[in-house]
């Protein structure tokens, strides 16, 4: 009897020793569509790989800002993160590309690059080390502020929120001569209501999300830049899998990150004018101060070039699809 019991427990063990659960931070509250998605991606992985393979989410950044995820990531403590394209620009700087201020001009120009460039920032991040598993659509940034801001030299005169552990962010405010307030996200709403920082550049869904809509009271209708998140997973603890569940794990979330950019789109597309119906005065920069705005990004992406955070084939590259997409 006592050794049937013993082989079987040996019997066991192997299955037992492959289970791996990974740990995923994100600033994304608990309760939005991206952590429900997450979770239950992570249920049908559970299921389909037998209770080999799981995800716990840390939703609402209490496993602290980026940096802080990354350094966990490094020792283990967490395997992976849902954030904003940004994030892993130290291991893959051209995966920015489609963050580049002032580029777009609506959702046609950015469906028509991303169509060539979301397989080359996927590839460029996997080749440095994260696998993911799709984009996600998280609109265009405006400026929202408690005093109007049509014209760069408003935007100066004004607290402005940077994003801590930002370099681009930061390099680009120095180019266009701003002195922002760099805090972590969680800061944000409270510095509002203190009158720390009195701006912020933001997609609308993230304000409403975040409650930081209602301390403003104007949005600015220039597209400053277009935005997008990801789920990364360093590849250290993703090859530790079988070749099946790395498959059935690819499958999984490709199909869920595809769903959720599709709904990320429709939401963005909304948030605009919810966040005027929440009382926001839409503030229109004239064509005059549209071209100073424009010479500036320029000024900016040129600089992020020149400092190495962007490289000058991939810029080309944007610009050579969009130029097609506009001929036609």
């Amino acid at each position: 009897m006592m050794l049937r019991f013993v082989v079987a427990v040996m019997a066991l063990f192997p299955v037992l020793a492959l289970a791996t659960t990974f740990k995923i931070s994100t600033l994304y509250p608990d309760g939005t569509s991206v952590v429900r998605a997450l979770k239950k991606a992570g249920a049908t992985i559970e299921e389909r790989t037998g209770g080999r393979v799981a995800l716990k989410i840390y939703p609402g950044g209490v496993m602290g800002d980026d940096r802080a995820v990354q350094r966990k990531i490094r020792i283990g403590q967490l395997h992976g993160q849902m954030a904003q394209g940004g994030a892993f620009a130290d291991a893959y700087p051209d995966g920015q590309i489609l963050n580049v201020p002032l580029t777009f001009n609506d959702y046609g120009e950015v469906d028509a690059v991303r169509e060539e460039l979301d397989p080359v920032i996927l590839k460029g991040l996997e080749d440095n080390g994260w696998i993911s598993f799709g984009l996600v659509d998280g609109g265009f940034a405006y400026i929202m502020s408690t005093q109007p801001v049509a014209s760069l030299a408003d935007l100066q005169a004004r607290k402005l929120w940077l994003p801590a552990s930002d370099s681009a962010s930061a390099k680009a405010a120095k180019t266009l001569g701003l002195s922002p307030i760099v805090l972590n996200i969680g800061s944000v709403l409270t510095s509002l209501q203190t009158g720390a920082i009195d701006s912020f550049a933001a997609p609308p869904v993230a304000a409403l999300t975040l409650q930081w809509y209602a301390r403003v009271k104007y949005i600015t209708d220039l597209p400053l830049l277009y935005t997008y998140g990801l789920l990364a997973i360093d590849k250290r603890y993703f090859d530790r899998l079988s070749e099946g569940d790395q498959k059935i794990m690819r499958e999984v979330l490709g199909n869920t990150f595809r769903q959720l950019d599709q709904e990320g789109r429709e939401q963005n597309r909304e948030a605009f004018q919810a966040v005027q119906q929440q009382g926001l005065e839409t503030v229109t920069p004239s064509d005059e101060q549209r071209a100073e705005w424009k010479s500036a990004a320029d000024k900016t992406t040129q600089g992020l070039v020149a400092d190495g955070e962007l490289s000058r084939a991939m810029l080309d590259r944007l610009h050579r699809l969009l130029d097609d997409y506009r001929a036609r």
